[in-house]
């Protein structure tokens, strides 16, 4: 099993930042691909980035390409997101979640939300205008 505990989340003013974090705990082996996923009211959840642990490779989704960074301390077994230039349409709840992987399924899988496992709690952000 995997335990992600995350934090981080508020409210903020437009063009602000944020940044998220996940503490990754249990089997380190089903964990290999972290990623963040948001999901606005009413919507449905969908990925934001993912970050490839081993190799550091990251992949971003359009939406947040150039404003969000996915970045890890495995030292502190945790994986980050900063979110800068934060827009009222970044508004939403924010999960971390986890899942087993390798070179191969990261460049095949890429940002597919089904092939995540292991999921947090989520961790609100509200971005006013």
């Amino acid at each position: 099993q995997v335990q992600l505990v995350e934090s981080g989340g508020g409210s903020v003013q437009a063009g602000g930042s944020l940044r998220l974090s996940c503490v990754v705990s249990g089997n380190r082996d089903y964990a290999k691909c972290m990623g963040w996923f948001r999901q606005a009211p009413g919507k449905g959840r969908e990925a934001v980035a993912i970050i490839y642990t081993y190799t550091g490779d990251t992949s971003n989704s359009d939406s947040v390409k150039g404003r969000f960074t996915i970045s890890q301390d495995n030292a502190k077994n945790t994986v980050y997101l900063l979110m800068n230039d934060l827009r009222p349409e970044d508004t939403g709840m924010y999960y971390c979640a986890a899942r087993p992987c390798n070179r191969v399924m990261w460049v095949l899988d890429g940002l597919s939300r089904q092939e995540y496992a292991y999921w947090g709690q989520g961790t609100h952000v509200t971005v006013s205008s």
